[in-house]
């Protein structure tokens, strides 16, 4: 299920990433989402939204970094 808005994240996503990491989570996971349509496409196995889910963190920490409690900028 593709999220319209940050609001609509999960609650681990919205209550630990700064909006901008929100974003970039949103976006993956949404594209990722539509991309692993079928079995075949999925690289990650398991569900489409577990791979999405894991795609949408991957791209995250990309850009982003834990230091403490918090996630930074690179």
């Amino acid at each position: 299920m593709p999220y319209k808005t940050n609001k609509e994240l999960p609650p681990r996503v919205k209550n630990n990433l700064p909006q901008g990491a929100q974003t970039i989570y949103r976006k993956a996971f949404n594209n990722a989402f539509m991309q692993y349509k079928t079995p075949s496409s999925r690289r990650y196995g398991g569900t489409r939204e577990e791979a999405a889910h894991r795609v949408a963190w991957a791209a995250v920490k990309n850009v982003y970094k834990k230091k403490g409690d918090k996630w930074v900028k690179r």
